[in-house]
């Protein structure tokens, strides 16, 4: 677990393991809850590189003077395992949203699929989801979304460092994807539909490493509970 003596104020890095369905705010909230009860009532909280509700995986919390860090860890290289959904689309590019087009996938074989990863291999332009946080006009896409108001999303340069087809059962598939800050797997699942000839869309994510941090060392939010309950008993 945690060291037995930690300085908050300091500061200090937890990784933890998003639970599916909350937002990465929703982990800040938690946190900054569990350190009101042992006393730490004006605390800097924040995170390192938000992680979709719908996604699991590591999530970088910044705890007092380390929020400065956030931008720097923020900024290092992530990889992910995605399940992907081959011959659907949603509006969304995930399961937030109904499927909204289907298109065969019987075609496609393992070897187009290691094709069609190589050539999403690279420096990218990539179109982020229209459901995102992306600010337009100082306001958040989704938020334009989900009023009913087309926006034009602006492509941005991202980079795939590596990717690997790790199962292939059609119509899903299994990846695992290095890439850089700002990259939208989600955008890249749609991407590797589309070079299929087909529709693809994100069925699952898993944050596997952030910079340094691998999932194998994060906490869970119950075990972080259970270690500051604990403290809070030793007062």
């Amino acid at each position: 677990m945690l060291l037995e003596k930690v300085n908050f104020e300091q500061g200090i890095v937890i990784p933890v393991n998003k639970p599916y369905g909350w937002t990465s705010s929703d982990v800040v909230r938690k946190l900054r809850v569990m350190l009101r009860r042992i006393g730490f009532r004006k605390i800097k909280v924040g995170h390192a590189g938000t992680l979709d509700p719908l996604a699991t995986g590591i999530l970088l919390i910044c705890i007092g003077k380390a929020t400065k860090q956030a931008d720097k860890l923020q900024a290092e290289a992530k990889e992910y395992i995605a399940d992907i959904e081959l011959g659907a689309t949603t509006p969304s590019y995930d399961m937030e949203h109904e499927i909204d087009a289907r298109y065969p996938f019987e075609h496609i074989t393992s070897e187009m699929i290691s094709d069609a990863l190589l050539s999403l291999t690279g420096e990218l332009d990539q179109l982020s989801p229209v459901f995102s946080a992306k600010q337009i006009s100082g306001k958040r896409a989704y938020e334009y979304a989900r009023e009913g108001f087309e926006v034009e999303m602006k492509r941005a340069r991202i980079t795939i460092y590596e990717t690997e087809l790790l199962d292939f059962q059609l119509p899903e598939v299994k990846v695992k994807i290095k890439c850089s800050k700002g990259t939208y797997i989600r955008s890249f699942a749609r991407d590797l539909g589309e070079k299929l000839g087909s529709g693809g869309y994100l069925k699952g994510l898993i944050r596997t490493r952030s910079g340094e941090y691998k999932i194998e060392n994060c906490h869970t939010v119950e075990d972080l509970e259970k270690y500051f309950s604990d403290l809070n008993n030793r007062k």
